[in-house]
């Protein structure tokens, strides 16, 4: 009876290890598989990343944050971000009662006013303005004066035909 005993402790031990051994693999194949799928993603990321920063570098050319020689114009002025210090003194316009006096439209909605601004260099900026129904792009020359004065000159302006959908 005591050698039964034995041989049935043998026989589930056996199975137990047997037991343990296959979902020990299962789990191993799991793990594996989960890991490359997860290395596949990383490298997708980072190839997505690296995508999305060349195309901000791209994005970031023409602006006067990133060129020299157009900085260099307003380095005796000691104005910390001339870029801002422009933008500010272009949305400055926009608090005048009415439409924006750069824009050569009335405002069919409401009264236009800028609302994007982009700084390209020393000489000039770009912009979009809109009336909440209707929008267009402005193309402004300035000039940023030793008194720290902004004098702002429109170069060229579009308006966007509205498209009912």
């Amino acid at each position: 009876m005591k050698s039964r005993i034995f041989l049935y402790l043998f026989v589930f031990a056996a199975l137990l290890a047997l037991f343990q051994f296959v979902t020990g693999n299962n789990m191993q194949k799991a793990l594996t598989t989960d890991v490359n799928q997860l290395q596949t993603e990383v490298e997708e990321l980072k190839d997505s990343l690296q995508t999305m920063h060349l195309k901000v570098l791209d994005m970031q050319y023409f602006t006067l944050e990133n060129n020299d020689d157009a900085l260099a114009y307003y380095e005796h002025l000691n104005i910390e971000n001339p870029s801002l210090y422009i933008q500010d003194k272009l949305l400055e316009t926009n608090e005048q009662k009415g439409d924006n006096p750069l824009i050569p439209y009335e405002g069919m909605e409401s009264d236009f006013k800028i609302n994007k601004i982009k700084v390209l260099n020393h000489k000039w900026i770009l912009a979009d303005f809109s009336d909440g129904k209707y929008w267009g792009d402005l193309i402004i020359k300035y000039e940023l004066k030793d008194d720290l004065s902004v004098n702002f000159t429109l170069a060229e302006y579009l308006l966007y035909a509205p498209q009912d959908y």
